[in-house]
């Protein structure tokens, strides 16, 4: 059941490789792969929440040796909703007829990368797909080959190559310090270790991350990328590829770096406040639709590192839930970019409701799980800040909606009718989450309480 998802995805990539994706039949091949994954990868996390983590080393090596898959509540989520916002832009690009003869495979080489990310038990074999994934994000930034493209391609390789140095050096220092690459091996080893080093490789590590989320200051690769790349691509570096970032975090330092987190968290709040301010503020002196979507991006990252700062249950509950809800908001938005008629314009309403907090939308059950997550750490200017961001959250989105939607254009056309349904699925998806929040709410809560119990998954098979 471990293996399955990345089977599918691994062998599926493959195969698509050597296809034409642009013909219509091999496009429709990479959905159904990429659906089936999802599906096996739900199928998975029925079983983790019925009976617990999962382990194994693949090929029958002893544990150390092989690829160690171990998987828990907080990878499930994170890699359904990684694998929801591929299939999501994987059909909307089929729809709007696929350019290039490698997309599909990209798409499924990215999703190999993210869940195996997820799902690995070793922090050598996170960098693995970690690069996986990256590699081929590098590629589909450059998707549509023109100048601007390239140009976006060229500065997303250049700063995220930073980034996997950054990492790769972490992890070199980590082996160094403890003499393991197992998570639940290292997790045993750094409290024994000084915490002047820890500390050192923790700021490689979270420069590392938020290189990858955007967060200020390390953001300033985000927007041009975003607004150069097409739609499909921006719903997928922004709604997917980004939940490294989130997820890392959560592991390293909620699972592995627990006391480096805590003396960090002064400096989480200040990043995190600059980044919701500036992305804000920023959004609402901006007219294109990407540019106010990117700086958005770059605010909604504020509110994880404020509530990753929170820590505890509280904490990490708000980042799980306000991480899955805000890659569901960046993928619909960015995907209405560009699409007319009255069903895009609906959807565009719910995804802005969404990321303002406003209810029904799945927004606020985010902006709600943060700002409860102040009140408990007794942290009032926190509160404020969560009401203040979300004004102007709600300032820039009804801008924007005015100014696309609000006054119709005599020479505009409506969208072809696929591309409407699918922004308008995910819309549906979001008010089904907010009506209805009880599955996702006990499930994050199940995330939360694997990660305070055990400091990294290390179960037996």
């Amino acid at each position: 059941m471990i293996v399955l998802p990345l089977g599918i995805l691994w062998f599926g990539a493959v195969l698509l490789a050597i296809l034409d994706g642009t013909r219509t039949k091999n496009a429709l091949l990479a959905i159904g792969l990429l659906a089936s994954a999802l599906l096996a990868t739900i199928w998975l996390g029925f079983d983790i929440v019925a009976n617990g983590p999962r382990s194994m080393v693949i090929g029958g090596w002893e544990q150390g040796v092989g690829i160690t898959l171990s998987v828990d509540t907080l990878g499930i989520i994170f890699a359904t909703l990684s694998l929801t916002v591929l299939l999501a832009a994987l059909v909307f690009e089929t729809a709007n007829r696929v350019r290039a003869r490698v997309f599909p495979a990209l798409v499924l080489f990215m999703g190999v990368g993210l869940t195996g990310l997820f799902f690995t038990g070793d922090v050598f074999n996170f960098y693995v797909f970690f690069e996986i994934a990256m590699i081929s994000a590098y590629v589909l930034a450059s998707y549509g080959e023109t100048p601007r493209q390239f140009r976006a391609a060229f500065l997303f390789i250049v700063v995220n190559l930073l980034g996997s140095m950054l990492f790769l050096i972490s992890i070199a220092a980590i082996y160094h310090i403890t003499g393991r690459l197992d998570m639940a091996g290292i997790a045993a080893q750094i409290p024994l270790v000084a915490e002047s080093p820890v500390l050192l490789i923790a700021t490689l590590i979270f420069v590392a991350f938020s290189t990858k989320l955007g967060l200020f200051p390390f953001h300033f690769w985000l927007a041009p990328v975003y607004t150069g790349t097409r739609p499909s691509v921006a719903a997928i570096l922004s709604g997917a590829l980004a939940n490294i970032g989130s997820y890392g975090l959560l592991r390293f330092g909620a699972d592995l770096l627990p006391r480096e987190l805590a003396d960090g968290a002064p400096v989480l709040i200040v990043l995190g406040t600059v980044s919701i301010i500036y992305g804000a503020v920023q959004s609402v002196s901006r007219h294109s639709p990407s540019e106010v979507l990117a700086y958005s991006a770059i605010g909604q990252v504020g509110y994880i590192m404020i509530a990753l700062a929170i820590g505890g249950e509280v904490g990490f509950f708000a980042v799980i839930l306000y991480a899955v809800i805000n890659g569901l908001n960046k993928g619909l938005l960015f995907l209405t970019v560009g699409l007319r008629g009255w069903l895009v314009g609906a959807s565009f309403v719910v995804g802005a409701f969404s990321v303002a907090g406003v209810p029904p939308a799945a927004g606020f059950l985010g902006k709600i799980s943060i700002f409860w997550a102040a009140i408990e750490d007794d942290a009032w200017s926190i509160v404020f800040l969560v009401f203040l961001g979300s004004a102007l959250s709600f300032l820039y989105m009804f801008q924007l909606y005015q100014r696309r939607f609000w006054i119709a254009r005599e020479d505009e056309v409506e969208s072809s009718r696929l591309p409407q349904v699918i922004v308008t699925a995910l819309a549906i998806g979001l008010l089904i989450v907010g009506l209805w929040p009880e599955p996702l709410l006990d499930i994050t809560d199940h995330a939360v309480s694997g990660l305070l119990d055990s400091p990294a998954v290390g179960v037996s098979p």
